[in-house]
């Protein structure tokens, strides 16, 4: 770093909002030396805090604030996160008998409705961001809440999911990637993390029947493993950064290779998942802590983690070890999700309390001095995963 960089970081930090330099102190300490939390009290403190983000969105409609910021507060609602939000809701409502929970879901669903365009698609961004266009990749995520909300509550729901589906297919490109409609909030280019797009059509495939819409997610799939690599790594697999993707969005490719597995029971699907599971794997084995940003040959780039990203893995080692038992995913998974439950912070009363950072440290370059909504549900999915396991 510059001296020059060194001094913009120091007026940078003089500035921050209190909230947001208690949050970096809290992270001064070394995870490794946090007590851990007992899970279920953990799961129940971040319940509270995505009921918290419906209830307190800045715009008070029935989204999920797409984060709380230690500088900015609460923020408006995302539909895109929103969408899968939902799915998790509904299942954590069953599994836990909490009617609130499945309350929550269905007013958000609801909402999701009411905003979808006419086309079916659905925006990027926030609600209340410009420019309002369709995007594949929100209108992908928002599909597996409707895929949900038609298997929970019925028929109501089969319009909007067969628009959404619909729309998607429409817009594949021959070869099976997505192009036409990106998200203006994110670098232009292939996304092969869009097979979470595709896992979108598999559950609405699923839901509806129309075994249509699975054969497009599969031929999105197929077109995202082109962009394997022979040691697992994902080219063109990042918002910002393809040569050093996120974990969240190897995260994403990921789960939608599995899922292409479980839907289509197809060993093609099983066999890549595990070229890409095994070193991410090998990496949280060998340090809990994963950089948030991983190379081709998957070395860290970063000093912070992203903790949305180690979670998401988390629950596809998981579900790869209830294909066929493998300790060592079980091991790696188990570490992963113990990190970051030791990163919330549960304290009463206060707006943060039950929240999942995007970076740990807090002052880490995703989600910079935030909570993410997502970064709760995929926590949440991991350690439903995990007590199932147990």
């Amino acid at each position: 770093m510059s001296i020059l960089d060194t001094l913009r970081t120091i007026k940078y930090n003089a500035k921050l909002p209190k909230t947001a330099k208690d949050a970096k102190k809290r992270d001064n300490q070394c995870v490794n030396d946090i007590a851990d939390i007992d899970e279920k009290h953990a799961l129940d403190a971040v319940f509270s805090w995505l009921l918290r983000s419906q209830s307190d969105n800045k715009l008070s409609d029935n989204g999920y604030a797409r984060d709380y910021s230690f500088i900015n507060g609460w923020a408006s609602s995302y539909p895109e996160t929103t969408g899968y939000i939902i799915p998790t809701l509904i299942n954590a409502s069953h599994k836990f008998n909490r009617p609130d929970l499945n309350e929550s879901a269905l007013k958000a669903l609801d909402w999701l409705v009411s905003i979808q365009l006419d086309d079916g698609a659905f925006q990027g961004g926030k609600i209340d961001s410009t420019p309002v266009v369709p995007v594949t990749f929100n209108t992908g995520q928002i599909l597996l809440g409707l895929a949900a909300g038609l298997e929970e509550y019925g028929a109501k729901y089969s319009e909007a999911t067969h628009k959404a589906a619909q729309w998607l297919c429409a817009s594949l490109d021959d070869d099976g990637c997505w192009r036409k409609f990106p998200t203006p909030f994110a670098t232009n280019g292939e996304k092969a993390y869009e097979t979470h797009v595709a896992w979108g059509l598999m559950e609405a495939a699923k839901s509806t029947g129309n075994s249509t819409y699975l054969e497009y997610a599969l031929k999105n799939v197929d077109w995202a493993l082109t962009k394997q690599q022979p040691n697992g790594w994902f080219a063109d697999c990042c918002l910002e950064e393809p040569k050093a993707p996120l974990t969240h969005t190897l995260g994403y490719v990921l789960r939608g290779v599995v899922e292409a597995y479980l839907h289509s029971q197809e060993d093609k699907y099983y066999q890549a998942a595990l070229i890409t599971a095994k070193p991410l794997a090998s990496l949280l084995i060998e340090n809990s802590f994963l950089p948030g940003r991983l190379n081709k040959d998957w070395h860290g780039t970063v000093d912070w983690s992203c903790l949305t990203g180690s979670v998401q893995i988390a629950s596809c080692l998981l579900l790869l070890n209830d294909v066929s038992p493998n300790p060592d995913f079980v091991k790696a998974a188990f570490k992963a999700i113990t990190f970051v439950r030791k990163t919330i912070k549960i304290e009463e009363g206060k707006e943060y309390s039950g929240g999942v950072q995007g970076s740990f440290p807090v002052q880490g370059g995703y989600g910079h001095y935030q909570q993410l909504n997502w970064a709760a549900k995929f926590y949440i999915d991991a350690q439903m995963l995990a007590l199932k396991a147990q």
